[in-house]
C-alpha cells in the first residue's frame, strides 16, 4: 500500500475526530484485502484502508465523505463527497443525492454522479449517472443500475448479493456487468468482518481489472 495514501487518510481521519462528539455523526474505517469498485479492481489487488464520516440531519438530508488508496498512473487516493436526502414511506426507502469522486493528483478521473434509489425488505435498487464532463476518465457519460438483497439468515451473520450494469453513452465503449455475493458477521461494539466474491464480465477489455476475486474486510463503525 502507498504510504503517502495512509498519512493522506490519517490527516482526512484527524480533521474530522474534533466532530465525533456531535450526536448526529457516525464514522467508519476498514481494512480490505483489495478494492473493488463496480466490479473493477481499483488497488490492483493489493489491501485497501478505507475510511469515511457521515453526517445526518433530523430532516433526511445528510453529508459524508469516503476515502481510499488507488493504484492510478498519476494518483493514489480517492476522496469521495457526497450528499442527499433519505427518508421512508409505508416501508419503502427512498434516497436521492449526489457524489463526486475526487482523485488528487489525477483530475482526468475525477465524476460527479446524481442518483436515485429505493429498498424494501432486504431489496434494494439504485440508479447512478453521470452529470461531468465524463465518467472517470473513458471519454463518455454512463448510466449505473444496481440491484441488491441482503439478509439475515442467524443471529450476526448476514448475506447479501448483487449485480450491476454500467451504460456508457459512447456506443464505442462496451457496457459491462459486474456482481458480487458475500457473508458478513457483527462482532459487536461496531466490529464486523466479511468476505465477498466480486468480479465483473469479460466483454469490455481493460487487462485483468474484471478478474473474480474473494475480498475479505475487516471495519469498524463509530
Amino acid at each position: 500500500m502507498n504510504i503517502s495514501a495512509i498519512k493522506s487518510l490519517a490527516v482526512v481521519a484527524l480533521a474530522a475526530s474534533p466532530l465525533l462528539a456531535a450526536a448526529q455523526l457516525s464514522a467508519n474505517v476498514s481494512l480490505n484485502t483489495s478494492y473493488k469498485f463496480r466490479g473493477q479492481d481499483q488497488t490492483a489487488n493489493k489491501p485497501a484502508l478505507q475510511g469515511g464520516f457521515d453526517y445526518a440531519f433530523a430532516n433526511g438530508l445528510y453529508v459524508g465523505n469516503w476515502n481510499s488508496n488507488v493504484t492510478l498512473p498519476t494518483g493514489s487516493l480517492e476522496m469521495d463527497l457526497y450528499g442527499g436526502y433519505k427518508g421512508e414511506v409505508s416501508g419503502i426507502g427512498y434516497d436521492v443525492g449526489v457524489l463526486h469522486y475526487a482523485y488528487p493528483g489525477a483530475s482526468s478521473f475525477k465524476t460527479t454522479e446524481v442518483y436515485g434509489g429505493l429498498s424494501y425488505a432486504g431489496f434494494s435498487a439504485k440508479y447512478s449517472h453521470t452529470v461531468s464532463s465524463q465518467y472517470f476518465g473513458s471519454g463518455s457519460k454512463a448510466g449505473y443500475l444496481s440491484l441488491g438483497y441482503s439478509t439475515e439468515i442467524s443471529k450476526g451473520l448476514t448475506l447479501s448479493a448483487a449485480v450491476g450494469l454500467t451504460d456508457f453513452k459512447q456506443k464505442a465503449l462496451t457496457d459491462f456487468t459486474d456482481y458480487s455475493v458475500g457473508l458478513g458477521y457483527d462482532l459487536g461494539d461496531g466490529y464486523s468482518v466479511k468476505a465477498a466474491f466480486v468480479g465483473a464480465n469479460k466483454k469490455a477489455v481493460y487487462g485483468d481489472i474484471n478478474k473474480n476475486r474473494l475480498v475479505l474486510t475487516v471495519a469498524k463503525a463509530m
